[in-house]
């Protein structure tokens, strides 16, 4: 009798109280799509302050599938997915969200791309149903990344994906703090299949990924995967000192030949607030780069565990 393949699934969870009862019943009838695979879920509670622990350690005592890895605060949903993939057994892993916008179903279609040789298969996006300003500013971080960090990233992203038990230890291997896992997973550079599909408006309980949280994201994103940021810096640096250079000339030869009249106390102010301000997003800038440095030099962990309940408790 041959031995079973393992896939396990990840799922990162966060306030999801009212998602729970909807999520782990359809995430177990992936059993009757794939009958020949034992499945394992481990979900990791990311500091949630409602019943969603609760919820998840209850499921737990009815199914030994279940794994639960409770964080000592909240450290963001990609360190959540990092605490995961350590805890993953499986041949292949999965990384889904918890409030079903992605259909678990297509781990089906991924599972079979996966056992033709792909190492890492990516769902991505065709469409959303959500608000327009949603659309907006994912449309408009993807198309940066492409453009600036990541060439060929997929157009509408991904974090719907199934990874080769390979590149799960080598994310598990790398351990880099604030960082976009999706992202890492692209750049890994392992051999890619995609699916597409079109992203479900959310039926359950109200998504904690408030625009704070996105902006540092696309931080986050930039300053690990890309030094577009500095580039520019450099080229607006270069550019300004040319203006400066050409403008000096200007105002010597007019103070010696007076040839024009130079007046103006606003225009000079205007020019030092402008020059201040560029200066101050350099710094900014520089700051951003600098303080991920030293949060890496501190060797902190990205994640703490506060307990975990799998099959060895």
């Amino acid at each position: 009798m041959s031995i079973k393949k393992r896939f396990s699934i990840v799922i990162p969870i966060y306030y999801n109280e009212l998602n729970i009862p909807h999520t782990i019943p359809r995430l177990k009838k992936l059993q009757d799509l794939v009958p020949n695979y034992e499945l394992e879920f481990v979900f990791v509670d990311d500091g949630s302050k409602d019943k969603s622990l609760e919820l998840l350690l209850l499921e737990r005592k009815k199914d030994l599938r279940v794994k639960v890895v409770k964080l000592s605060k909240n450290f963001g949903s990609m360190a959540a997915i990092q605490a995961g993939l350590h805890y993953a057994t499986g041949d292949c892993v999965g990384i889904i969200s918890a409030d079903l916008q992605d259909p678990p179903e297509l781990f089906e279609k991924m599972i079979d791309s996966w056992e033709k040789g792909n190492k890492v298969i990516l769902a991505t996006r065709s469409g959303r149903d959500e608000a327009f300003s949603q659309k907006l500013f994912s449309n408009s971080y993807y198309f940066l990344m492409r453009r600036f960090a990541l060439k060929g990233y997929p157009n509408g992203g991904f974090d719907f994906v199934l990874l080769d038990k390979q590149v799960v230890t080598e994310i598990n291997k790398i351990g880099e703090k604030n960082t976009n896992i999706m992202s890492l997973i692209y750049w890994l550079g392992y051999s890619q299949d995609t699916i597409s599909y079109v992203r479900q408006e959310r039926s359950h309980g109200k998504s904690k990924w408030t625009l704070s949280k996105k902006i540092k994201l696309f931080v986050d994103s930039f300053v690990s995967f890309s030094y577009a940021p500095i580039r520019v810096m450099s080229v607006v640096g270069i550019f300004t000192a040319m203006l400066s250079f050409l403008y000096g000339l200007f105002v010597i030869y007019n103070a010696l030949f007076g040839s024009i009249p130079l007046q103006g106390w606003a225009s000079i102010i205007a020019i030092i607030t402008f020059l201040l301000g560029l200066i101050m997003v350099m710094l900014g800038i520089i700051g951003e780069y600098l303080w991920r440095i030293l949060d890496e030099s501190r060797k902190r962990p990205a994640f703490i565990i506060d307990q975990a309940y799998s099959e060895d408790d």
